[in-house]
């Protein structure tokens, strides 16, 4: 039996609020588990939609990353398109005043940078705010829901953005339920959240137990295997180094004109080895996770990371990342690694970075922090 997710449970239900007026968050990957974009599928039903709101790479999904994205209107449903990954992150009084209960449904990554995330804790605040009910149509993590796998650092408040806004780990095994549910709590917004559940998955589930084919989140993550690797190799966006960005495999390779191949193949094979496969191309190296269920992503991107710096001292150098809300693009490692000065981290040596990195990644009482609002067993 495959998972259903929470789109799938509304579609059987008839709410209270379905004839209300209701403004959506969403996108093209978010469909049922047959297929059909959950905007068309409510539609189609009879809740009353009267207005979309679009998170970053847009209603399409397609958008470049970082890219300003701006309203439009819909093609499949016709509604307009309030983007809120351009002027804004979160909908405005004058967004909302014909627009009754707010209804979110969109995939995750599993990742504390994936900014789908974040545009939902605004969506949150914003009900809070302008006293509205938001529902929450909840979908499984990918990464899985299990809480051994879930990797630090913690994000310090210090460097606080638009990829990382709240102190969670890189790697945090929830679901957006149950962080809509956790952040309301530790931000008292004291939003009326109602949470539709998914159905059919197991906290230890990684994607490959839903028994159902993947959907494109947005234009890097194309299928697992790169949402897999991605808590690890997105710190390379920091670095003048390609991670496959715009080819069919981002996220599943590491390449430079300058990178020593051979050497470096040689020594991760010795270090990583036991759970990456790593295939030398001409300058590049290919990755794939040998066993996705028990996966230490942002362990072994760091230390790749350290690697690939230790090993060309004379041509690695670290890079900015403009985006629409870092223009500049500085600081992006810190951002990424939610802490200040991260790039001195990588000066230390390989012993004591060693010691260093172990400190960061434990997230010892996070599964504590989240016990209350855990909506689904093992």
């Amino acid at each position: 039996m495959s998972v259903q997710f929470g789109v799938d449970h509304l579609l059987l239900l008839k709410p209270s609020w379905k004839q209300l007026r209701i403004g959506m968050l969403t996108n093209d990957a978010a469909k049922t588990c047959d297929g059909i974009p959950s905007r068309k599928a409510l539609i189609d039903q009879g809740f009353n939609l009267v207005q979309l709101f679009s998170p970053e790479h847009g209603i399409d999904t397609n958008g470049k990353d970082g890219a300003f994205m701006k309203d439009g209107l819909d093609p499949i449903t016709h509604l307009p398109i309030v983007s809120l990954y351009g002027n804004k992150f979160a909908p405005e009084a004058t967004d909302l005043e014909n627009i009754d209960l707010l209804l979110f449904d969109v995939p995750d990554a599993g990742t504390r940078f994936y900014t789908f995330l974040w545009s939902m804790s605004y969506f949150v605040e914003a009900a809070a705010k302008y006293n509205k009910k938001i529902v929450l149509l909840d979908r499984p993590n990918p990464l899985s829901g299990n809480f051994d796998l879930a990797e630090g650092p913690l994000l310090d408040p210090a460097v606080s953005s638009f990829i990382g806004r709240f102190s969670i780990p890189v790697k945090h095994q929830a679901t957006l339920g149950e962080l809509a549910l956790y952040f309301n709590h530790l931000m008292d917004w004291k939003a009326d959240i109602e949470i539709v559940k998914c159905s059919g998955w197991k906290r230890w589930h990684t994607f490959f137990e839903w028994g159902l084919p993947w959907v494109k989140t947005s234009p890097a993550i194309q299928n697992f295997e790169s949402c897999l690797l991605y808590p690890g190799l997105c710190f390379f966006e920091a670095t003048n180094l390609s991670i496959g960005r715009d080819t069919a495999f981002s996220f599943e390779w590491i390449g430079a004109p300058w990178l020593k191949v051979d050497t470096l193949t040689a020594i991760m094979n010795q270090v990583l080895g036991d759970d990456l496969k790593i295939e030398p191309l001409k300058e590049a190296v290919r990755l794939k996770v040998k066993e996705p269920s028990n996966y230490k992503a942002v362990m072994n991107g760091l230390i790749m990371l350290k690697l690939i710096k230790d090993i060309h001292p004379a041509d690695f150098i670290w890079a900015p990342y403009p985006t629409e809300h870092n223009k500049t693009g500085e600081g992006h490692l810190s951002k990424l690694l939610g802490i200040p000065n991260a790039e001195k981290l990588f000066d230390l040596p390989l012993k004591d970075w060693l010691q260093q990195l172990s400190k960061l990644l434990r997230v010892n009482h996070w599964r504590q922090k989240m016990e209350p609002f855990l909506l689904y067993g093992e």
